[in-house]
């Protein structure tokens, strides 16, 4: 049996979708075996039955997702998401300072698969992946980052930022036993969501507040 969903982490809803607010060390969607069936998206059934999930975030990552409530709302937002119509932006607090405000990192990613589920980078089979960063605040010996990601790679945000050599703290596929001692939790949070209703087609934006 899932956990109850608390009624402030729902952001939005109405007959279409609905909005909320991932708490990080969640699944999306249930996994293998009975210990992996507690998930967002069980959460979210039990106050909508009819909610259906459109896309993800990681296990270790907070933040905002939307659900659809019927057929036809599931498939005008999975075109949104596949067509990158979408708009996503997140918040990290990563490893040291970085030396530039700004930039992109443009690195194709593949999965590991000896050592699955993490991901690397692979210029001769891995697949197109750029994310946009910009430096919000240098920390002590960190900086929070805005992240906005061009494709939807399956841990894209966090590779990148180790590639550029500032693991995101509490990491604990990609960053070293030091910067993950430095969190107890992944901090990496998606601050940000902007797409269109699946029926009306206005133009929707929600935020989730930070947690870090």
């Amino acid at each position: 049996m899932s956990a109850l969903m608390a009624e402030h982490d729902i952001l939005f809803a109405d007959d279409e979708i609905v909005v909320v607010n991932k708490a990080a060390d969640l699944l999306s969607v249930p996994g293998r075996g009975a210990d992996k069936q507690d998930c967002l998206w069980r959460r979210v059934q039990q106050h909508y039955p009819t909610a259906r999930i459109v896309h993800r975030l990681d296990y270790a990552t907070s933040g905002v997702m939307v659900l659809a409530l019927s057929a036809t709302s599931h498939r005008h937002l999975s075109i949104q998401f596949q067509e990158r119509k979408t708009d996503k932006s997140y918040q990290a607090i990563v490893a040291g300072r970085l030396a530039k405000n700004s930039g992109t990192v443009n690195q194709p990613l593949r999965c590991d698969w000896e050592n699955r589920p993490l991901q690397i980078i692979d210029h001769q089979q891995g697949k197109s992946a750029q994310t946009h960063w910009r430096l919000i605040e240098q920390l002590d010996d960190a900086s929070r980052v805005e992240l906005t990601p061009i494709t939807g790679r399956s841990h894209q945000l966090r590779v990148h930022m180790q590639f550029l050599g500032h693991p995101i703290l509490g990491d604990r596929f990609y960053a070293t036993p030091r910067q993950i001692e430095r969190s107890e939790r992944l901090l990496l949070h998606a601050h940000s969501l902007s797409f269109s209703h699946p029926v009306s087609g206005e133009p929707l934006s929600f935020s989730s507040p930070m947690p870090f």
